[in-house]
């Protein structure tokens, strides 16, 4: 059945480019039988009508709709950019393809709690570190972005002391039983394997 809620938000599946320690691009790394992006395409599908790829068409072009930085070579805040620019939301998941423990109780939870409020950017933060590659993003973010990008200012987190945040403390995470755990990215070829033997 089709569900009008999930027409509120588009996701972004940050899909990103060659890590030099795992020798391959994160997104076609297989865990469970499956890539990444494969994980991740149905994880967001699940909770948003409208799903793309942030990266290079040339990669990910088979997979699904791609979206490519404006500002290329900027990491993530590049690929974040281009997302608000081509949204047809107000409201924009963006999840790195490398955090494949995240769920979708998780995103549900995240979508409302940017919905119900007014901030720009809708973040997690878990063990003390802000997780902006698993966070809902306003279009009028993309100004900010810009202008850091123009200035060759790639970090995400600095951002966040000029606009509203609403933040998902690690607290709130707990009582609602979201484990911190879950924000864990794969960066390392023993981080795989560690995950693997689980």
């Amino acid at each position: 059945m089709y569900d009008r809620e999930m027409d509120r938000v588009t996701a972004f599946v940050l899909a990103g480019g060659k890590s030099s320690r795992m020798g391959v691009d994160k997104a076609f790394i297989q865990l469970g039988g499956r890539t990444l992006l494969d994980r991740a395409l149905e994880l967001t599908g699940a909770v948003a009508s409208r799903v793309q790829i942030l990266g290079s068409c040339e990669k990910f072009g088979s997979y699904g709709a791609v979206v490519e930085d404006e500002f290329p070579d900027h990491g993530p805040l590049g690929g974040i950019h281009a997302a608000l620019r081509v949204s047809g939301t107000d409201l924009n998941l963006i999840l790195a393809v490398d955090m494949p423990f995240v769920d979708k109780r998780f995103l549900e939870y995240l979508t409302e709690s940017a919905e119900h409020g007014t901030a720009l950017v809708t973040t997690p933060r878990a063990e003390g570190r802000w997780q902006p590659l698993c966070a809902i993003y306003r279009r009028d973010f993309a100004k900010i972005a810009e202008e850091a990008l123009r200035a060759d200012k790639n970090k995400i987190d600095p951002l966040f002391s000029q606009v509203e945040l609403r933040v998902l403390e690690e607290a709130e995470l707990t009582q609602k039983g979201f484990p911190s755990e879950m924000f864990r990215n794969l960066n390392t070829p023993e981080e795989l394997e560690a995950v693997r033997r689980i």
